[in-house]
């Protein structure tokens, strides 16, 4: 597992920021339903670096690239460059680990899971992949070591990041690829009183809710959009965004998603799944 990052921030809110799912290519002109993935990511991008939002850091929630290709990762190092900030990833069900391992460990990127931000906040980025297949788990081995992160530092507040999602976006097809084993991963967090909020990506949608009494937060992709409240597959017409996050000394988290506003993505309708 990778060292521990630990950064002062220069107030005392801890700001972060998330950006999650690009789905990159290694050609730049290829489409993801409709969405050429290259073009929206650079627009978020754009339009973040046009905010007043000042973050400390970056939160890169898997899914970054589609196609497992070098190219892809190296261009995603290449994008996110001019956010001049540390960016700390963890993988998507979609991304290749060895090679995120290879190329995701160049400044900005930063490959420690565990951050020290401050002196009131942890943020614990865990893997939740399971290898060819769309759902999540954690291991034995994440469950374990977010507990030993926890249990080290339990005057700090915890913030917890991982791909899959926890709160039902009552669409049974994207719920049968959440976390599966979520009650383990209750039970550990269940042990500890300094967790306050949970944190994933891969619905491409945003959520704002609690889960077994935590606030939970899902985030908009920077490229296609699911739909909600939908049995079947479904594309929705929102735009890419992201998300702002604000850890303040007691515990609370105030947060926000920010979607472009300067360009217009639309994905094809017709299509039935990817």
């Amino acid at each position: 597992m990778s060292n521990t990052f630990e950064y002062e921030p220069a107030n005392e809110v801890v700001k972060l920021l998330q950006i999650t799912d690009p789905h990159l290519f290694k050609d730049t002109s290829k489409e993801l339903l409709g969405i050429n993935t290259h073009e929206s990511f650079s627009q978020v991008l754009k339009e973040i670096q046009a905010e007043s939002f000042n973050y400390d850091v970056v939160l890169a929630t898997g899914d970054l690239v589609q196609d497992s290709s070098d190219e892809g990762y190296l261009r995603f190092v290449e994008m996110v460059k001019p956010l001049n900030k540390w960016v700390f990833w963890l993988p998507g069900n979609h991304d290749f680990q060895p090679k995120m391992v290879e190329h995701l460990s160049q400044s900005p990127i930063n490959a420690s899971k565990h951050l020290l931000l401050g002196k009131h906040w942890q943020v614990i980025l865990l893997d939740s992949q399971v290898s060819g297949v769309p759902h999540g788990e954690l291991s034995a081995y994440q469950l374990d070591w977010l507990k030993t992160k926890l249990a080290e530092n339990p005057a700090r507040h915890s913030l917890v990041v991982l791909h899959h999602h926890l709160l039902p976006t009552n669409s049974a097809w994207l719920d049968q690829h959440n976390l599966r084993n979520a009650h383990e991963f209750s039970g550990v967090l269940a042990q500890f009183n300094n967790v306050k909020g949970i944190l994933y990506g891969h619905i491409h949608q945003e959520v704002d809710g609690y889960w077994q009494g935590y606030q939970t937060m899902a985030t908009p992709a920077t490229c296609i959009q699911f739909k909600p409240d939908s049995n079947h597959f479904a594309l929705d017409t929102l735009q890419p965004g992201w998300r702002e996050i604000e850890l303040h000394p007691d515990g609370r988290i105030e947060t926000r998603v920010k979607r472009i506003k300067q360009k217009t993505f639309l994905p094809n309708m017709e299509e039935e799944g990817y």
